[in-house]
């Protein structure tokens, strides 16, 4: 484990930057059709009571990375073969945001590019970011913070501004009742991203000061479940439900819509930035968490020596991992949610989490035993 911390507000941020991350990229919960807005907020109510696991899970190993105390909960063996597990899925998952940003970039500006080329020249930032450690990261997080906040804030005002916004199209609301929503919130947004925290099991460790986890959390989430709503919602009332469902990047195609006055248009450069600081976060937390478990399970003194031999394998993955981008995002929301996201973000840790609590309860009952 890395000898490094990180205060709360650097927490606050990163946790926000990863939750939008790809998020704002993808049509999130369209298949809600004009409620999708409405599956957003509930997949992030979803999301606090995930968050209230892994934390509870951290409260009671709060010195230890969950490579570390799978092994305490479970015994060495499977322990170990399960923080393998995880290990690889973090750095899965870091290949298939990777892919999304290569997709992203090839679409707005570097058709000709090859994918392999635009995804090598941001992992390399990545590797050479995760090589200089977790504060590094931080610090790169207050400042992509704040600059992420003043683009949000001036493409709001020009997409206002523009007179796009149509409130008609998130009507009618609840039309075919509550189920379909929650079919959508069960199937994709508890997942993504709100599940996606499961990365932050891997971070708590370096906290400067633990009790502060459970309140950062909560409101980073709160932060950017409200964010992705307004972003989704905005994409519908300037789109439409049909075209929203029917565009690959539909902020990507709402900034492009942006028009004013017959000189102030095409302001693609403000949702590349956007989405490269967003997303740069959460591959490089997701790389982080990966490298980070490897290295403990292998008990590799300089855990640094692993970042670019890894990064090279995510890089393979992510260009490898689809024939298109179509069949990217399809598996992305409808197949990895079941097979991955469900064990690893929801079902494991509270199996985890019930056999923690029986053991400490089972210490506590023995320890006031021999008290007597």
């Amino acid at each position: 484990m890395e000898k490094a911390k990180i205060d709360a507000v650097q927490l606050f941020v990163l946790i926000v930057l990863f939750e939008l991350g790809s998020a704002m990229l993808i049509p999130l919960a369209i298949d809600a059709d004009e409620n999708a807005w409405l599956a957003i907020l509930l997949g992030m109510a979803f999301g606090f009571f995930l968050f209230l696991i892994y934390h509870a899970l951290y409260k009671y190993y709060p010195d230890m990375l969950p490579t570390q105390y799978m092994q305490k909960i479970l015994g060495k063996y499977i322990g170990w073969a399960l923080g393998f597990a995880y290990s690889i899925y973090f750095m899965y998952a870091s290949a298939r945001v990777l892919r999304d940003f290569g997709e992203m970039l090839l679409s707005v500006a570097y058709r000709e590019t090859p994918l392999f080329i635009v995804n090598l020249l941001l992992m390399f930032l990545i590797m050479y970011t995760v090589y200089q450690g977790i504060e590094v990261l931080a610090r790169t997080g207050e400042i992509l913070f704040s600059l992420l906040y003043l683009f949000a804030i001036t493409g709001f005002i020009l997409i206002v501004a523009s007179g796009l916004i149509d409130i008609t199209h998130l009507k009618p609301v609840l039309e075919e009742g509550i189920l379909p929503v929650l079919k959508v919130v069960v199937t994709e947004t508890i997942y993504v991203p709100f599940g996606e925290m499961i990365v932050f099991t891997m971070i708590f460790p370096y906290l400067n000061n633990p009790k502060v986890a459970r309140k950062i959390g909560i409101s980073a989430i709160a932060l950017s479940g409200i964010n992705l709503t307004i972003v989704m919602a905005v994409n519908i009332t300037v789109l439409g439900v049909d075209l929203t469902k029917r565009s690959q990047f539909p902020l990507l195609t709402t900034i492009q819509s942006i028009q004013i006055a017959n000189f102030l248009e095409r302001l693609d450069v403000f949702f590349v930035l956007a989405l490269i600081m967003t997303i740069f976060i959460k591959i490089t937390l997701y790389f982080y968490a990966g490298v980070i478990g490897m290295g403990n399970l292998f008990k590799v003194e300089k855990v640094n020596q692993l970042v670019y031999p890894l990064g090279l394998v995510v890089l393979l993955i992510s260009v490898s991992i689809a024939s298109s981008i179509s069949e990217h995002i399809k598996e992305g929301l409808k197949v990895v949610p079941i097979l991955l996201h469900l064990p690893f973000q929801i079902i494991i840790p509270l199996i985890l989490l019930g056999i923690a609590f029986l053991k400490s309860k089972k210490k506590s009952k023995g320890s006031s035993a021999s008290d007597a």
